[in-house]
């Protein structure tokens, strides 16, 4: 997960960048900013939403293709929360076909977004502001939100109710995505993890226990720093998936550190995150259709 120690790892493999180098990184991550459409990309329009649920008002963002009715995809940011980086990798998913609602999982505590320019995880004061809100993010409050969430989707005219719906997760949002099968294995067909945390803990609810309860083929892409911070993790989602028989491609990409999948990460990897959405497209062409 992107605690503290992960923030530490990424900030000693960018000291060891050279100026130029990083440069050169720091350059490359605001060109990712305008991800590239995908081929026979379709004309989307996206609105910032605010959805009821139990617990008060979330804000959230949706974008669906301008005609007709597509599977939908709830998407879980990571611990910088729903912002335009998100906003943008939604808008490529919907221009793929799809239904997209990215929401802010911290709404209880604050409206998105919530950083200012510059401002990152592993500052500090960054880090200090986000850990009260993330403790409020108890398995039972995601388990209410991702009913609230999964709903609204389904409400909307732009979705395909009768096709199978996705989540994915990015950071702390990978597990949400794991709760979200778990608690909904009449919609849920898809998920996928990128660099998640929390994945498989000591706790009776660690989200690798849930899997019995899930009807979801699963994509789990994992940081390279994470796996060796916690190697097993690997393992025993393997274990699970196969116990359950259900499909799940989990591999370890090389040289991508945690985070490495938003655009605006610092440490961004564009080859690495082509290649997991590339295979995320792929779980989704083969399970919701």
């Amino acid at each position: 997960m992107c605690d503290e120690h992960t923030a530490d790892d990424n900030a000693t493999h960018l000291a060891g960048l050279s100026r130029r180098q990083f440069g050169a990184a720091a350059g490359a991550v605001g060109l990712a900013m305008i991800l590239p459409s995908p081929a026979n990309a379709m004309t989307v329009k996206g609105r910032n939403v605010t959805i009821a649920t139990p617990d008060g008002q979330a804000d959230g963002y949706f974008v669906a293709p301008t005609s007709g009715k597509h599977p939908a995809i709830l998407v879980w940011p990571d611990i910088m929360g729903l912002r335009p980086a998100f906003q943008r990798m939604a808008d490529r998913l919907a221009e793929s076909g799809y239904a997209v609602l990215v929401v802010n999982q911290f709404y209880r505590s604050t409206k998105a977004p919530f950083l200012k320019a510059g401002e990152s995880f592993d500052q500090p004061e960054v880090r200090a502001k986000i850990m009260p809100w993330r403790a409020a993010l108890t398995t039972a409050a995601t388990t209410r939100d991702a009913r609230a969430f999964t709903d609204f989707l389904d409400a909307q005219k732009s979705v395909d109710t009768k096709r199978g719906m996705a989540s994915t997760g990015y950071c702390m949002g990978g597990p949400m995505t794991m709760i979200t099968a778990a608690l909904r294995p009449d919609r849920l067909r898809a998920g996928a993890s990128f660099h998640g945390g929390g994945l498989v803990t000591d706790a009776p609810d660690s989200p690798h226990l849930l899997v019995p309860k899930m009807k979801a083929s699963y994509l789990f892409a994992i940081a390279e720093n994470d796996d060796a911070r916690s190697p097993g993790d690997k393992e025993a989602l393997r274990s699970a998936f196969a116990a359950a028989k259900l499909p799940a491609e989990i591999e370890v990409y090389q040289g991508a550190l945690h985070g490495w999948c938003p655009p605006d990460s610092k440490v961004y990897n564009a080859a690495q995150a082509d290649r997991a959405w590339g295979r995320m497209l792929g779980l989704f062409e083969r399970t919701l259709a």
